[in-house]
């Protein structure tokens, strides 16, 4: 059974969440967010994350620390879970589900671009997966890896650590320099203060009609 839920101040706690740098135990309120319970099951919100009115973040999910979860983003932990670390952004109309029984992972400072799907899949922290890119089941993406635009990563593909890939299928063509690194940790940072800066100062703009 699929529930509604409207979040205004509300604590949650889940040790289990793989301890460590990933451990989701300091949680703090969920302010205007709408969740949905499923079969029981909540998502469980870190501190300091923002998730968007129109995302929709469905049942055994639980996402870490400052993450940035985009407006249009769909979150479905309904057979399977979701895991999602800390400061990690999922851009605007991504998708995120899992095989039933089974977790699809997203590390730390990971950067999901716009109309991303990732399906039951391993992705390493701060990887970037580029806009409109596919991610299939069982496949792993190595730290600090980066798919391409449109990319099509088939079925049980690992990319390794810090491997640039590009195409369908996807198809290793370098690696990622240290200045690119550099850059894309600012990018990424960025997103992490849009996440606080989002719930102070977003507002609706309501016209009047003349």
């Amino acid at each position: 059974m699929l529930s509604y839920i409207f979040q205004e101040q509300t604590l949650f706690h889940r040790p289990e969440f793989h301890g460590g740098h990933n451990e989701l135990s300091n949680l703090t309120e969920a302010k205007h967010m709408v969740l949905y319970r499923f079969e029981g099951k909540e998502p469980k919100i870190g501190e300091g994350t923002y998730v968007s009115h129109s995302a929709e973040v469905i049942g055994d999910v639980s996402i870490g620390k400052q993450c940035y979860i985009g407006p249009g983003a769909k979150i479905r932990g309904d057979y399977g879970t979701i895991l999602i670390g800390n400061k990690t952004s999922i851009e605007e109309n991504c998708v995120l589900h899992a095989r039933p029984n089974e977790t699809c992972k997203i590390g730390n400072m990971v950067t999901v671009g716009h109309g991303s799907i990732l399906h039951n899949c391993t992705v390493k922290d701060y990887a970037v997966i580029g806009m409109g890119a596919i991610v299939s089941d069982y496949t792993v993406i190595g730290v600090w890896s980066v798919v391409a635009e449109g990319c099509v990563v088939k079925n049980k593909q690992v990319v390794e650590d810090k491997k640039i890939v590009v195409g369908i299928p996807a198809k290793t063509v370098g690696e990622v320099p240290k200045d690119y690194q550099k850059l894309w940790t600012s990018y990424k940072n960025l997103y992490a203060e849009l996440a606080l800066k989002y719930p102070k100062t977003l507002e609706m703009v309501e016209r009047k009609q003349k």
